[in-house]
């Protein structure tokens, strides 16, 4: 027997500068790279969160110099320099809008999950990756970027399948 999680989610977005601000402050902010909307939904692992930093730190979706989509966050230029991954934690991205006209986030994770699933992911973003900005979990926040492409990709991480003995 198998139990099996949701996906967990992210969105990317390729940016030439992003920011986020929180009560008239910047709370973060990135030059060239990746503005990161991060949702964890209800069975999440960190697990699924490192395959997903893995994914998002080698997706190749940055333009080499013949203009194909060659280089990662890792490699803006070519030459090893590194773009920013500016991480928020969106759990509006497991809306379920398919009843009626008003969403259900019934499948995000609750809060006190959600938050150490974020700052999980945040924290060894941190040991994967030079340039790592955030805004903060669960504020009021107000996001601006300028999406280089644009590139916008959606990943959903599935988890890995665990065996269950049954007895």
């Amino acid at each position: 027997m198998y139990f099996e999680s949701p996906p967990m989610i992210a969105v990317l977005q390729r940016v030439s500068e992003a920011k986020v601000v929180i009560d008239h402050q910047t709370a973060g902010q990135i030059g060239a790279g990746l503005l990161v909307l991060l949702c964890a939904e209800q069975g999440d692992s960190a697990l699924q969160g490192d395959k997903l930093l893995a994914k998002i730190l080698k997706l190749r979706i940055f333009s080499d110099d013949a203009g194909k989509m060659n280089r990662s966050v890792q490699d803006l230029d070519g030459a090893g320099l590194a773009g920013g991954l500016l991480i928020v934690s969106q759990f509006t991205l497991a809306a379920d809008a398919s009843g009626g006209n008003r969403p259900s986030f019934t499948a995000a994770a609750k809060p006190d999950d959600g938050r150490r699933l974020y700052d999980d992911f945040v924290a060894k973003a941190r040991l994967a990756h030079p340039i790592v900005q955030t805004g903060q979990f669960a504020a009021d926040m107000k996001v601006y970027l300028v999406n280089d492409g644009p590139v916008t990709i959606p990943l959903r991480i599935a988890p890995v399948q665990q065996s269950l003995s049954v007895q």
